[in-house]
């Protein structure tokens, strides 16, 4: 008994000295070290400890979300993973969800919250997405997970069919690409986002015109015709 408790003392020391480290390493050297902007997680500034920290001015790629509370999990890094835990408590626009990351594989998890994405798909008039327990990962470049419900609200008009209805629907993984396929509540307009790992975007509004007068609207706005669809796409980067 003597000499296990003699082997034990050690190694309870040491692994209690680098906990102690661990906690005290500031938020801001952690995500570095971790890489977090190759992410797509960035921070005007990063203040705390890795146990409780704070991002002033936080984005998801070039989607803002405003000031954060973040901390790293424990218990993820024992399975060789790292998942910072992103809080925005405001009773009006309510934010939470984590980011995952590890050496072949990243993702997101449980993402409840609205992203507020003005300009970034112009000329679609998609000005928002709500998202509902939203998960999505990506392993060597593959999506590999995807789940919850998105909704989509718009913002103006399309030329030929006026103001789109709000979209909705679930995300998965197709070909390689994590897809939010989301339709409006008439049925007759369709909006596919496509997330890729390497940093692109595809985003594709498919509207069936109603009659040749809204034909003649979508095409002046630049829709093309696609299998009994009028169809505008704009792809991008993170």
């Amino acid at each position: 008994m003597r000499v296990a408790l003699t082997i034990r003392r050690p190694a309870l020391v040491l692994a209690a000295f680098a906990f102690s480290l661990i906690a005290l390493l500031p938020l801001r050297v952690a995500m570095a070290w971790l890489g977090a902007g190759d992410y797509g997680l960035a921070a005007r500034e990063a203040s705390g400890s890795v146990w409780l920290g704070a991002l002033k001015e936080a984005q998801l790629g070039p989607v803002p979300l405003g000031d954060v509370t973040a901390r790293l999990n424990s218990l993820p890094l024992l399975l060789g993973r790292a998942r910072i835990s992103l809080t925005r408590e405001s009773d009006a626009d309510p934010f939470e969800g984590a980011v995952t990351m590890s050496r072949h594989s990243f993702g997101f998890d449980d993402i409840s919250g609205r992203l507020r994405l003005g300009p970034l798909l112009a000329p679609l008039p998609v000005s928002s997405l709500e998202l509902q327990d939203v998960s999505g990962g990506f392993s060597r470049g593959r999506c590999t997970r995807a789940a919850g419900m998105v909704r989509a609200a718009v913002a103006g008009e399309v030329s030929g069919i006026g103001t789109l209805s709000g979209f909705s629907g679930n995300p998965r993984c197709a070909e390689g690409a994590l897809l939010l396929p989301l339709v409006s509540q008439t049925g007759l307009e369709q909006l596919d986002i496509r997330l890729f790992a390497d940093g692109r975007y595809r985003v594709a509004l498919a509207v069936r015109p109603a009659d040749a007068a809204a034909q003649t609207g979508l095409a002046a706005a630049g829709f093309r015709p696609a299998g009994g669809f009028y169809v505008l796409s704009r792809d991008g980067r993170f």
